[in-house]
C-alpha cells in the first residue's frame, strides 16, 4: 500500500480521453502507440485486414480527419531529400509542419487543408523524435486535435497548428 500511495502521490502525468473519436475510443492525449496500435484505432487496421500506409497523412474521408504522423528528427539515411520537411515547434502551442512535396494549393488535399474549418474536417496529430527507438520503430505521440493556418513556403503548405 505504501508503494501504491507514493505513486499516486508522485504522479506527474495523468492521460486524457479522446473524447472527440467516440465513447469507445482506445486513444488518449499525450499517450504513446505504434502506428499500428493508432490505425486499429481509428479502424483502419481490423483483425481480417490490415491496410498498407507508409505516408505522413493518413485521411479518413468518412470521419473527415486527418491525420498527420510527424517524426521531427530526420536523417538522410531514413528519409529521401524531397521528405526532409521542415516540421517543428514554434512554442507550447503552435506546431509548423510541412505538406508533402506533391501537395499544392491547387490540389485536392491542398484545397482540404485551406478550407478545413470551412467543411467541418478535423486534424488529429502524432509526433515522436525519431524515426527508430534502438532496432524499433518509435511510437508516436498523440498531441490530439489541431486547427491550421495555411502560408505558402517553397511550393509546399506549411501549416501553423493549435
Amino acid at each position: 500500500m505504501d508503494v501504491l500511495e507514493y505513486q499516486y502521490v508522485t504522479i506527474d502525468f495523468v492521460d486524457k480521453p479522446m473524447d472527440e473519436l467516440g465513447n469507445e475510443s482506445p486513444l488518449d492525449l499525450y499517450c504513446s502507440y505504434t502506428l499500428d496500435q493508432i490505425l486499429v484505432a481509428l479502424g483502419k487496421h481490423t483483425e481480417r485486414k490490415k491496410s498498407s500506409f507508409r505516408e505522413g497523412v493518413l485521411y479518413l474521408a468518412e470521419k473527415k480527419l486527418d491525420v498527420f504522423f510527424v517524426t521531427l528528427n530526420k536523417s538522410e539515411k531514413d528519409y529521401s531529400p524531397s521528405t526532409m520537411y521542415q516540421d517543428y515547434s514554434i512554442n507550447e502551442e503552435l506546431f509548423h509542419w510541412q505538406s508533402q512535396s506533391r501537395t499544392t494549393e491547387e490540389s485536392m488535399t491542398g484545397q482540404r487543408y485551406i478550407n478545413q474549418a470551412v467543411h467541418g474536417g478535423n486534424v488529429l496529430f502524432f509526433v515522436r523524435k525519431y524515426k527508430k527507438e534502438s532496432t524499433f520503430a518509435a511510437p508516436f505521440t498523440c498531441l490530439g486535435w489541431r486547427t491550421f493556418k495555411v502560408t505558402m513556403a517553397r511550393r509546399r503548405l506549411a501549416l501553423s497548428g493549435r
